[in-house]
C-alpha cells in the first residue's frame, strides 16, 4: 500500500438506506486505523458545496452501526449538476486539504461522484447504498436485504387479513424499474402472482392465473406488484379492472412505500457495511478511484463505476421459474 492519503471525505448521497450509518463508520474507523483524517460531509452533494464539513473520529460514530437512516443526513441537489456547483464543492474541499471522496448512495450519486473526479480531480469511491439492487457488479446493494425483510414482514400481516376477509390484495413495493424486491418478497411470502418491470407479464395471463386459483379453491389472493411495473401506472385503475372480473374478491391496493427504507439494518447489511467501508479505503490507499465496492459471492471486489451504471442487475431467471411454479 502507498500512504501518502491523509485526509478524506465521506458523504451519503440520495435515497437513504439501512446500512448507511455502518458504512460510515467503519470508513471512518478505517481511516482512523491507517492515521488517516476523515471529514464527514452532511447533506450530500449539497453540503459539499455550502461547506457543511466536521472532522469525524471513531468516537464520533460510535453506537450508529444499528442505525438506520442516515447521521450525515441525504440531500437532493440541482446545484452540483452545474459545472459551477461542482467547482464550489471543490474549492470548499481544497480549503481542507481533502482530495479523495467515499460516496455512499445509487446511480445518480455514483455519476455524480464521477463526474466530480473527471472534472477536478478528486479520488472517488463508491458504495451502493440503495434499497433498489439495481446497481450492476455486486450480487447485493446496502439496504436492500434490510428493505426485503421489511416488505415480507408487512405482507405476512397484510395475509392474515385477507384470508380473513377472503380479500385480493395488490401490495406495491418499492424498485422503480428494478424488481427484485417484488420477485424476492412475492417467493419468500407466498405471493400468488409477483408484477415486475423485466417480466411484462400481460393482463390476460394474470386474469389465467387468478382464475385457476378461484377454480383451486383459493378464497384470499396476494399480488406484489414492483412499483415499476409496466402493466400500469395506475395500481388502484388496475384493482378496480380486476374487481369487475371478479366481483366476489374483495380488492384492496396496500402501498408499503417508505416504510422499507427505514428501520435497524439486518446483519447481513451492517456486516456487508463495515467490509465495503473498509474495502473503500483500502481502494483509496492503493490510489484506486472511480470505482465501485460491490460483492460477488462472498467476496468484496470493485468495479468501474461506468460499468456499475449500465443497466442494472439483471433478474434471476431462474427465480422467475421458481416463483412460476409454487404459485399455483
Amino acid at each position: 500500500m502507498t500512504s501518502k492519503l491523509n485526509k478524506i471525505g465521506v458523504l451519503t448521497s440520495g435515497g437513504d438506506s439501512p446500512g448507511m450509518n455502518a458504512a460510515v463508520r467503519a470508513v471512518v474507523r478505517s481511516a482512523e486505523f491507517h492515521n488517516i483524517h476523515c471529514y464527514g460531509i452532511y447533506k450530500g452533494f449539497e453540503g459539499l458545496i455550502s461547506d457543511e464539513i466536521k472532522k469525524l473520529n471513531a468516537r464520533s460514530v460510535k453506537n450508529i452501526v444499528n442505525k438506520g437512516g442516515t447521521i450525515l443526513k441525504s440531500a437532493r441537489c440541482l446545484e452540483f449538476r452545474t459545472k459551477e456547483g461542482r467547482l464550489k464543492a471543490k474549492n470548499n474541499l481544497d480549503k481542507y486539504g481533502i482530495n479523495s471522496l467515499v460516496v455512499i448512495g445509487g446511480n445518480g450519486s455514483l455519476l455524480g461522484g464521477k463526474i466530480f473526479e473527471e472534472e477536478h480531480g478528486v479520488k472517488v469511491v463508491g458504495i451502493p447504498g440503495t434499497i433498489d439492487n439495481d446497481l450492476a457488479g455486486t450480487r447485493s446493494t446496502l439496504g436492500y436485504d434490510t428493505a426485503l425483510n421489511t416488505a415480507v414482514d408487512a405482507i405476512d400481516k397484510i395475509r392474515d387479513t385477507a384470508i380473513s376477509h377472503n380479500r385480493l390484495f395488490f401490495i406495491e413495493v418499492m424498485g422503480k424499474g428494478s424488481g427484485h424486491i417484488a420477485l424476492n418478497a412475492g417467493i419468500g411470502a407466498g405471493a400468488e402472482e409477483v408484477l415486475i418491470p423485466e417480466k411484462n407479464m400481460g393482463i390476460d395471463r394474470l386474469l389465467k392465473s387468478l382464475k385457476h386459483s378461484e377454480q383451486s379453491g383459493k378464497s384470499s389472493s396476494i399480488i406484489v406488484v414492483s412499483e415499476g411495473d409496466k402493466i400500469g401506472d395506475n395500481v388502484f385503475e388496475f384493482s378496480s379492472y380486476i374487481e369487475k372480473n371478479f366481483p366476489h374478491y374483495e380488492t384492496r391496493v396496500s402501498i408499503l412505500g417508505h416504510i422499507q427504507r427505514g428501520g435497524s439494518p439486518s446483519c447481513f447489511d451492517r456486516v456487508l457495511a463495515s467490509r465495503m467501508g473498509v474495502f473503500a479505503v483500502d481502494c483509496l490507499l492503493e490510489n484506486k478511484s472511480k470505482v465501485m465496492v460491490g460483492i460477488i459471492g462472498d467476496q468484496i471486489i470493485t468495479v468501474p463505476i461506468d460499468d456499475a451504471l449500465k443497466g442494472g442487475q439483471e433478474i434471476d431467471k431462474d427465480l422467475v421459474r421458481v416463483c412460476d411454479i409454487i404459485s399455483i
